[in-house]
């Protein structure tokens, strides 16, 4: 590749600032850099808004730099409060560890962490048996409580009150890249850009102890949708990256449903197609990125769930939305047939599929004409579904134009 790293990173939209943009040029240029990015232990999977990070750090090894993934066992037992107008839930030490695990086996997916081309490390290995007026009197009196007060993070959470716990969040992280400058010769740090202030704080705290000036940091944009929303979050909630808490189908259906004008902009975040092929994509619009859309769906799929996944999702989808055959792939809820029988009010069956998130929706969404059955337009909220309604493939529900649902019969 001719180009350089940070080039690279801005094609693809990796870029939203950093400390020394001309000397991490040089740094990327010399030879392999070591960085790092953390992901603090605070659910039991990752979601669609953490792909940006991870993306970026399989991004950077594939062009030769070495990833430290960063488990926040240490830090979670504080709470970030970056981003945040209330305090986060305290959780206990088992539920950070039993967290952090299902974390690192998730992260190992997407970025080589074998020991010599990437590395796995949890900061509770220094953080949590600190001794805390060691730490005052050696990293504590670098930091100015005035600086700190004018960061947007702390001022957004000072309105709603800030608790001294969280004040030493920004501490404890900045600790974290001076402990990876020294255990790992790590020289970069990247992350959203919500994290500058702790970030630029860690740069900081290693030139003041360390005397360098070879360390930099790197944050990327924070995603969000063209509609304003934030990205991974839909009426169900957070798109995880588990598959028992976001089916490969539901993962896959969310991709395609991206606006148009988001398109472009995820096929270069979340896949590994190169940008030049993707710049073919750019002038495309309407109906014509209907295929773009199904490019980006799969492969990030594929990244996520693997390429067998990947496939069904997408034959599930041809199946509800395109006339394939794959019936057996579409969401579904089993329905006995004594039930079927007796009828199901379509208010409640179309709230216990999750089409719809209550009766409300379901009435609402009838009189503008959304919702069917069988491919046959409700007109009457008050219809039951009995066996009049059962088909070789069951019972099929469709929201609009995107949403399909299955009632599998046993």
């Amino acid at each position: 590749m001719n180009k350089s790293c940070l080039t690279y990173l801005k094609e693809r939209g990796f870029f939203q600032q950093c400390t020394d943009e001309e000397n991490l040029e040089k740094m990327f240029a010399s030879g392999q850099v070591t960085f790092y990015c953390g992901f603090d232990a605070t659910a039991v999977s990752l979601h669609v808004g953490h792909m940006i990070p991870i993306m970026a750090m399989a991004n950077l090894q594939r062009l030769g730099h070495k990833p430290i993934a960063l488990l926040g066992g240490g830090t979670t037992m504080i709470g970030d409060p970056s981003g945040k107008t209330e305090a986060r839930r305290m959780l206990t030490v088992e539920q950070i560890d039993s967290n952090a695990q299902k974390i690192k086996r998730q992260l190992e997916q997407f970025i080589n962490l074998d020991g010599k081309n990437g590395l796995m490390l949890n900061n509770a290995d220094w953080l949590r048996n600190i001794n805390y007026l060691e730490f005052l009197r050696d990293i504590g009196r670098h930091f100015s409580v005035n600086r700190m007060l004018s960061f947007e993070t702390y001022k957004e959470r000072l309105k709603h009150g800030l608790s001294f716990l969280e004040f030493n969040y920004c501490l404890m992280q900045s600790y974290d890249f001076l402990e990876l400058y020294r255990r790992q010769n790590c020289h970069l740090q990247i992350g959203g850009d919500d994290q500058w202030a702790n970030m630029v704080s860690g740069v900081d705290l290693i030139r003041r102890i360390e005397r360098s000036t070879e360390v930099e940091c790197l944050t990327f944009p924070l995603i969000m949708t063209s509609d304003g929303k934030k990205m991974g979050k839909t009426e169900k909630g957070a798109v995880f990256l588990d598959a028992e808490l976001t089916s490969p189908y539901d993962f896959y259906q969310y991709w395609i449903n991206v606006t148009d004008a988001d398109t472009i902009r995820f096929l270069k975040f979340y896949t590994f197609v190169p940008v030049e092929e993707i710049k073919q994509y750019e002038a495309l619009e309407g109906a014509e990125l209907n295929e773009v859309k199904r490019i980006l769906a799969y492969e990030v799929t594929k990244i996520v769930h693997g390429e067998e996944e990947a496939k069904k999702a997408q034959a599930g989808a041809q199946a509800a939305f395109g006339g394939g055959d794959n019936i057996d792939m579409i969401p579904f809820t089993e329905v006995s047939k004594q039930r079927l029988a007796e009828g199901i009010k379509v208010l409640d069956i179309f709230v216990e599929s999750g089409l719809c998130s209550s009766k409300g929706e379901v009435r609402r969404l009838i009189k503008q004409g959304g919702l069917r059955i069988n491919d046959q337009k409700i007109e009457n909220d008050q219809l039951v579904i009995n066996q009049e309604f059962l088909q070789d493939t069951g019972v099929i529900l469709k929201s609009g134009k995107k949403k399909v649902h299955r009632l599998k019969i046993d």
